[in-house]
């Protein structure tokens, strides 16, 4: 059964129960993939409780069907996605799905790329003491990579938005 053959409801939200027996898995095996695939990240509400749009429950139909269906390992699986989200071939709806999952994940990896970089550079300028000079120069090269990296994810964010 491809994810194709499972009808899902028009809804805006869906529970974590009500995904489980669209996509034929347990709650846990889905939180489990949470863990594993990043373009599978439902929200949660006030209460904690996890709220899947359709998106994520497209999503999760794809990861099963490439995980129970054609057999691949969660290494393949990943790599499989993040090319075919690259390339714009799973489709939500009636957008693409790869442009919103490729800028989410590039704003996020940008984020994360920015944080790690104050990081480090904040860890530079305090002299406790306790840090060697390999210590400091480890620092200095990891905010250097950081900043390096930034700098390609903007370059390729400003590249896409053209």
């Amino acid at each position: 059964m491809t994810h194709s053959a499972v009808a899902i409801p028009e809804k805006l939200f869906f529970k974590i129960g009500e995904v489980c027996e669209l996509a034929g898995v347990q709650a846990h095996v889905l939180r489990y993939w949470e863990s594993e695939f990043p373009m599978l990240a439902p929200q949660k509400n006030r209460a904690g409780q996890r709220v899947y749009r359709k998106r994520d429950v497209e999503m999760a139909l794809r990861i099963k069907e490439l995980l129970y269906e054609d057999q691949y390992t969660i290494a393949g699986a990943k790599k499989r996605l993040a090319n075919d989200l690259r390339g714009g071939k799973i489709r939500s709806g009636e957008k693409e799905a790869g442009e919103g999952y490729a800028s989410q994940s590039l704003a996020n990896e940008k984020a994360m790329a920015q944080r790690l970089s104050k990081v480090a550079t904040s860890r530079l300028g305090s002299s406790d003491g306790t840090r060697t000079a390999e210590d400091r120069g480890a620092l200095r090269r990891l905010a250097a990579e950081l900043k390096e990296l930034l700098a390609m994810l903007e370059k390729e964010s400003q590249a896409s938005k053209k």
